[in-house]
């Protein structure tokens, strides 16, 4: 599947759900499926700047394309996360970089987002993308 096939969707699972409060269990839900990082990389080097919770992140280039795994210390943000896993890994590090994530404003993520949550998310989208052009400037 496409970075946009995945974030299409996305969407459709979200538009499923009447409330928020809905959205938010599916969210925690998603965070249980999160392919969890090596205990050896839950260190600083590894922990997503900008969040208010503790995420890691880590990113492995495997048959071309990124593979990323992660963790966090509390249960939204692990949600959150595993939905940015869930849309980018699998998918070449170009492909990454150049993705445009509009699935983020169609489910209504940032407006139902604390200040804080929605920062943090915006933290996680833009270390992906530096991981992303990290790994492709490796490979060439």
């Amino acid at each position: 599947m496409t970075i946009n096939e995945i974030q299409d969707e996305l969407i459709e699972d979200f538009s499923f759900y009447q409330d928020w409060m809905e959205k938010y269990e599916y969210i925690i839900q998603l965070g249980k499926e999160v392919p969890l990082i090596d205990e050896k990389y839950k260190t600083e080097n590894y922990l997503i700047k900008g969040c208010q919770s503790r995420v890691w992140l880590f990113a492995d280039l495997v048959d071309g394309k990124i593979e990323y795994t992660a963790d966090s210390d509390a249960i939204i943000t692990k949600g959150l996360v595993s939905l940015m896993v869930k849309v980018l890994s699998g998918h070449t590090p170009s492909e990454v970089a150049n993705t445009d994530l509009y699935f983020i404003d169609q489910i209504g993520l940032k407006e139902h987002l604390s200040p804080t949550r929605a920062n943090g998310l915006l933290s996680m989208v833009k270390q992906m993308k530096l991981y992303a052009l990290a790994l492709q400037a490796k490979q060439a």
